[in-house]
């Protein structure tokens, strides 16, 4: 499974034939999803970009019937789980008022991973409507079919969202303040791509003007000559990657911190990530080390994830390492196999998405780091780079 929006994500869940994909039919507004009155139209799981007011854009994720059987649907039920790493919100559509184990053992799975959820009964048009509750939830009455009660249902959606999914804390807000230089150096090698900036560096830039600081956007040959000739910035944010050069051009007194830090400080787990990143000198000969990336490309020869890294932490320790590469949100293979897990900035996913991708290697006791804080460490820059969301 490859996801790689950052928008908020909701999950709809339910028997085969309960109407999941007419549901999504009928908030979109549009012909989007599949509809068939054979149990089990929706195999894979189905996504749909769709504006809720209150919210903004998000993803709506249709997915297979959770009683579906036989080999071929267990693995259908199983992708459906796997969504629940990935959604924010979870939609469980029932129809008649039944609520059985496959319903029950689902609320169970959204309770584990924290996940607020509503219960739908679907096809209220066909009669027999009343109230009820599961475990506390009230069950909202819609019909796919007449549309009704859909408003209802979306306006609990904006009740229970977490605000956290679509209302993202500033990345520099507890760092600059209006009127500040923020100096952003962007070194361009071959993995930059043609014409146009990477994603942390573009959400970098807007996120100082949203602060109403200014940004200076330089390459890293070009940092001395401008600290000799300019004032002093109040923060300077580098490409992971130029580190052992920038470190050496900023003054100390400058505060100075990478892209992928201020990534994982902001999205992803900095305390896991403080404790963890200092094991790199644990490694012993033959381990493995798994290497996550959070959106798929391209590589080079100068892939920072694919080969820089393994290189540089090969020297850095002097060991031989085995490393795995996995792209996107796929599975991760048995962790347990795994002596360290380095996760890049996550800049194309969620908050939620990050933390459900780090959780087994955690929760196993295994260490885990980032791209940037990684570089940081090899470099013997780890302190300083951290410093700045230490002392805030």
């Amino acid at each position: 499974m490859k996801g790689k929006d950052s928008k908020p994500h909701i999950g709809i869940f339910g028997r085969r034939n309960n109407g999941k994909s007419s549901l999504i039919n009928a908030i979109t507004g549009q012909e989007v999803a599949i509809v068939d009155s054979t149990a089990g139209t929706t195999t894979d799981p189905v996504r749909k970009s769709i504006e809720i007011f209150g919210i903004g854009p998000c993803i709506v994720i249709d997915t297979a019937g959770i009683d579906d059987v036989g080999d071929i649907g267990a693995k259908r039920v199983q992708k459906s789980l796997e969504v629940l790493k990935i959604i924010d919100l979870a939609i469980l559509v029932i129809t008649d008022y039944e609520v059985g184990i496959p319903e029950r053992q689902l609320m169970e799975q959204f309770r584990k991973f924290e996940l607020p959820y509503l219960i739908v009964n679907n096809k209220s048009d066909l009669g027999n409507v009343r109230e009820m509750e599961v475990d506390g939830c009230k069950v909202l009455n819609v019909s796919s079919k007449t549309h009704s009660g859909i408003d209802d249902m979306l306006q609990e959606v904006v009740r229970i969202m977490p605000e956290s999914a679509y209302r993202t804390r500033s990345l520099l807000g507890d760092l600059i303040s209006e009127g500040d230089e923020v100096l952003l150096v962007t070194p361009i090698d071959s993995e930059a791509p043609e014409g146009r900036m990477i994603l942390p560096q573009v959400q970098m830039i807007r996120d100082v003007l949203d602060n109403e600081a200014m940004a200076i956007v330089l390459k890293e040959d070009k940092v001395a000559a401008y600290l000799q000739n300019h004032r002093a910035p109040k923060l300077v944010i580098t490409d992971s990657q130029a580190f052992h050069k920038v470190e050496k051009d900023v003054p100390t007194e400058i505060p100075l911190t990478g892209f992928s830090v201020v990534l994982a400080h902001h999205k992803g787990e900095f305390d896991a990530y403080l404790e963890g990143t200092p094991k790199l000198r644990n490694l012993r000969d033959g381990d493995r080390i798994l290497m996550l990336e959070s959106c798929t490309h391209l590589t080079s020869c100068e892939d920072i994830g694919r080969v820089k890294l393994p290189r540089l932490i090969q020297k850095f320790t002097g060991k031989t390492l085995q490393f795995d590469f996995v792209s996107g949100l796929n599975q991760i293979p048995d962790i347990q196999q795994y002596a360290m897990v380095i996760q890049c900035g996550g800049c194309m996913v969620t908050r939620k998405q990050l933390h459900e991708r780090l959780r087994p290697a955690i929760e196993a006791g295994i260490p885990v780091s980032n791209y940037g804080m990684v570089l940081a460490y090899v470099n013997g820059i780890f302190d300083r780079a951290v410093k700045p969301f230490i002392t805030i």
